[in-house]
């Protein structure tokens, strides 16, 4: 066509493409189960998960095949199949944990299944971006859907309240990404990431435009994965909206936003990194330290998951601010073990909440231990893990994080990450200690409502937080290797 070489190859969107499918047919049998029976005793969730895991193999099929583009917008490559891995294990876990729970703050199930599928196509969609607009599309496409389930629960005020923050500062956020975006278009004269890495090798591009267009793309992405100073709206948010959704934005956004991160810093800017490598870092520690320090004031366990999300999103932010391979490797493994155990404590939160709270008091586990010793034992696993207590996922996670940094120079990080990690690890073993070794009272859970599907997304969560840390290769193994090597199309 006139001289000009497309390069169509489907591989790249695939997997996006099925969860788009499986919506499509979600919304159709919605359409049916109206004035019949209920969608929560029907198949909706089931199609659903079906759907999630149909990608998922599609997904493991693709590893270690040949790099593909979709003319160069999107790529499909290990890194792309290992973060939407990440993207629909946290999806499939938020599904089964929140089969009984959605129906009791919204009666249209089949638009939040419909909703879901289509949230984490954009989040797989962000993970493959080689274009800065293929960025945005996606950003704002997962993050109209995310204001729409934060506030699902209609008739309760705190859930609209978390929507409407959500959206206000969202909007803030996805204008100084597209302000950053435009500025290094006028940089480099290209939104794509591999022509804006040929004009800087060239010296084609204007410095100052660019880091000011890198300083608010930051901005942007750093709203989502809830940096310092962007995190204002973690808390009201998780705490708001229904406990299966901020089980899976506190995963999927972050996957989508550091795939993002990743591309565009390690394809566009490489040539840039001990600018943006330092802005990174400092974002870390801010992010890490204040995350930990109000987190040990929570009495509301989803505000302390929340906060702790935050200090999380700064330990995975330190294996990116080193620039290295071993730091994406990194990254990528923590984000797994991360989707596992982060989902499993909001599956116990679900059941320690009361009907139509949509939250939990600490009070809540105090002596939890001595009327129900399986849950105990089960939350303290959880906790144990994001605490970075071996032979844990989390453990490996932070170990992987910070020995990248180090190996990348970058030891004074890995020193502070490391005493945020023992600061974080005080409110998690409080939470065990309290479980173990205090008194019942009133608040403490008498009778948990344990259905299948939610004992079946804590039993696998479970599962693969141990097996995760005891044989980390599970994960390494299927998706380590050569992950950057592929990273860079010139």
């Amino acid at each position: 066509m006139n001289g000009v070489e497309l390069n169509l190859n489907i591989n790249a969107l695939l997997p996006a493409a099925a969860l788009v499918v499986t919506a499509i047919i979600i919304m159709g049998l919605d359409v049916f189960n109206r004035g019949g029976r209920s969608t929560t005793k029907g198949i909706v969730p089931w199609v659903a998960l079906g759907g999630l895991l149909v990608t998922a193999g599609l997904c493991v099929s693709l590893i270690g095949r040949p790099v593909s583009t979709f003319q160069n917008m999107a790529i499909a490559d290990n890194t792309a199949w290992a973060l939407d891995l990440v993207v629909l294990v946290g999806a499939a876990l938020s599904i089964l944990a929140g089969v009984h729970y959605i129906p009791q703050v919204n009666r249209q199930v089949g638009e939040y299944y419909a909703l879901l599928l289509l949230v984490a196509a954009a989040m797989m969609a962000m993970g493959a971006a080689l274009d800065l607009m293929v960025v945005f599309l996606a950003l704002e496409t997962f993050s109209l859907g995310l204001y729409i389930l934060a506030g699902l629960s209609r008739d309760n005020l705190r859930s609209n309240e978390a929507a409407m923050k959500y959206f206000l500062l969202g909007a803030f956020a996805s204008a100084f990404f597209v302000y950053g975006a435009a500025l290094i278009y006028g940089a480099t004269g290209s939104t794509q990431f591999n022509a804006i890495g040929n004009a800087l090798a060239n010296g084609q591009a204007d410095l100052t435009l660019l880091y000011a267009g890198i300083a608010l793309t930051i901005a942007g992405f750093g709203f989502k994965v809830s940096l310092v100073p962007f995190h204002m709206w973690t808390p009201d948010v998780y705490q708001g909206a229904p406990t299966p959704i901020t089980a899976f934005m506190s995963i999927g956004t972050k996957a989508a936003a550091f795939a993002a991160f990743y591309r565009l810093f390690l394809v566009a800017l490489p040539s840039q990194q001990l600018v943006w490598g330092w802005a990174l870092a400092v974002l870390a520690v801010l992010t890490m330290t204040l995350g930990n320090l109000a987190a040990l004031r929570q009495s509301s366990l989803k505000r302390l998951l929340a906060y702790s999300s935050i200090a999380h999103a700064g330990y995975i932010l330190v294996g990116l601010a080193t620039g290295t391979p071993a730091g994406v490797d990194a990254a990528l493994f923590y984000l797994i073990g991360y989707a596992f155990m982060n989902v499993g404590a909001f599956a116990i939160v679900i059941l320690l909440e009361k009907q139509g709270e949509m939250d939990a008091l600490g009070t809540r586990v105090q002596g939890l231990a001595t009327q129900h010793p399986k849950l105990a034992f089960v939350m303290s696993i959880f906790l144990f893990s994001l605490a970075g207590v071996p032979p844990m996922a989390g453990f490996f996670g932070k170990f992987y994080v910070f020995s990248a940094a180090v190996a990348g120079g970058w030891s004074w990080l890995a020193a502070i990450a490391m005493l945020n990690s023992a600061i974080g690890a005080y409110y998690y073993l409080r939470i065990v200690v309290n479980m173990y070794f205090a008194d019942p009272t009133a608040e403490t859970l008498t009778e948990p409502r344990i259905t299948l599907p939610l004992t079946v997304s804590m039993s696998v969560a479970l599962v693969f937080t141990v097996a995760l840390g005891v044989l980390p290769s599970l994960w390494t193994n299927l998706v380590q290797t050569g992950l950057v090597e592929t990273l860079v199309l010139r």
